[in-house]
């Protein structure tokens, strides 16, 4: 289990195939900064934090190690579709029960 800040971007980060130069690169800092948040020697900004969370597709709160909920976009579907997945998740919900 993922208890901090440090373990939860390099999880995502790994995740996504991303090295820390291409995370760096697409936040516009500097790969020892990547780094060094990974080593738990610094904390990302807010502004970072923020931007971490659109490119990984999760919210802020997970990052900040604060909860496990995931975003999934589903914004480019129509609403039978939306619903569709809606009573797809709530379905696999049920199945844990």
């Amino acid at each position: 289990m993922i208890l901090n800040v440090a373990d939860r971007i390099r999880y995502l980060r790994e995740k996504n195939d991303m090295t820390q130069t291409d995370l760096a690169n697409k936040l516009g800092i500097s790969r020892s900064a990547v780094n060094s948040w990974e080593m738990s020697l610094s904390s990302p900004s807010i502004t970072n934090i923020i931007e971490m969370s659109r490119i990984f597709n999760v919210t802020a709160d997970y990052i900040l190690s604060t909860s496990n909920k995931l975003l999934i976009d589903i914004s480019d579907l129509n609403n039978e579709e939306k619903g569709i997945v809606l009573k797809l998740i709530e379905c696999l919900k049920g199945k844990k029960s």
